[in-house]
């Protein structure tokens, strides 16, 4: 069995985790029930390790989130380019707050990079504003 290898993307437009959650739960009503969609151009050439992972999202600077990929699609643009779907389960995980620069497209995450979880107690209580949690973490805080 291959291992797992995570994919780290940029989520343009959003400023914090509510924001990446409030737009899939938007857009709901066009994907299967349990999941959520994201649409890049390049296929990963490691699909079968990707399968494996998750999609670890930098907002605003910092890795904050993860889902789990579920599998990929092949989907063809209304400009008949192939692209891929990443087909997430629809549970958007915290993590420990990670800086990253910017960066065009996607990239590979190995997992021994990848953030902790955010243990699940963390969600229900009173969240540190993104500005402070990823300035905690650019000095190894958080």
């Amino acid at each position: 069995m291959a291992d797992s290898i995570n994919i780290l993307k940029l989520c343009v437009g959003a400023e914090s985790v509510e924001d990446l959650i409030d737009w899939q739960t938007s857009q709901q009503h066009r994907w299967a029930a349990g999941t959520a969609v994201h649409i890049t151009r390049m296929w990963p050439k490691r699909e079968a390790e990707v399968v494996q992972g998750s999609l670890y999202w930098v907002i605003m600077g910092a890795i904050m989130a993860r889902q789990r990929i579920l599998r990929l699609e092949e989907v063809i643009g209304s400009d008949g380019i192939r692209r891929c779907a990443l087909v997430l389960d629809v549970a958007v995980i915290r993590t420990d707050t990670a800086p990253r620069r910017p960066f065009q497209g996607w990239r590979y995450l190995d997992p021994a990079d990848a953030p902790r979880d955010l243990p699940q107690g963390r969600a229900r209580e009173e969240k540190l504003p993104d500005d402070l949690a990823r300035a905690l973490a650019d000095i190894g805080l958080r």
